[in-house]
C-alpha cells in the first residue's frame, strides 16, 4: 500500500504517537504501522472494518 492509495488517510494518536495507514479500496481495507511503510499490511473486509469502528465509538470495546 503506498501513500498515493486512493482514499488514502492517516490517523494518529498524539499522546501515545501511534499512526496506522489505511485506504479503503474495492470493498477491502488495508491498514499498515505508518512507522513501517515496508512492513505487513493488514487486509480487512470494509464491511467488517466499519463495524469494528462502530463498536469503537459504542464503547463496546471500553473493558477490553
Amino acid at each position: 500500500m503506498s501513500k498515493s492509495a486512493a482514499g488514502a488517510a492517516r490517523r494518529a494518536r498524539q499522546e501515545s504517537e501511534v499512526a496506522v495507514d489505511l485506504a479503503a479500496t474495492r470493498g477491502i481495507v488495508p491498514l499498515r504501522d505508518s512507522k513501517d511503510p515496508g512492513g505487513p499490511v493488514l487486509t480487512v473486509p470494509a464491511a467488517a472494518f466499519s463495524a469494528f469502528v462502530s463498536g469503537v465509538r459504542a464503547g463496546t470495546f471500553d473493558a477490553v
